[in-house]
């Protein structure tokens, strides 16, 4: 947290105050919630592949299923194979 390396066990908290920051490392399950409160959270990575970059413990689809009306303007990674064959 904030460049300090730290453990938390598995089923642990890493409470942060505002304003500090922490590095998940790659293959570690986490998840983010606020306590009393709201919280913004965003996340900083490398390209984003939605076939391989995230996994989750149980399935989850990345977007609502929408009946599109028109060709796509910007494809995302996960959308090549569809429309690019």
């Amino acid at each position: 947290m904030d460049g300090i390396e730290r453990e938390v066990p598995a089923g642990g908290k890493a409470v942060l105050e505002v304003g500090e920051s922490i590095c998940i490392e790659q293959g570690v399950y986490n998840r983010f919630f606020a306590e009393g409160g709201r919280v913004l959270v965003g996340e900083v990575s490398m390209v984003n592949d939605d076939l391989t970059d995230n996994r989750f413990r149980e399935p989850l689809g990345r977007y609502a299923e929408i009946e599109e009306d028109e060709a796509p303007f910007r494809l995302l990674c996960g959308d090549y194979s569809r429309f690019m064959g």
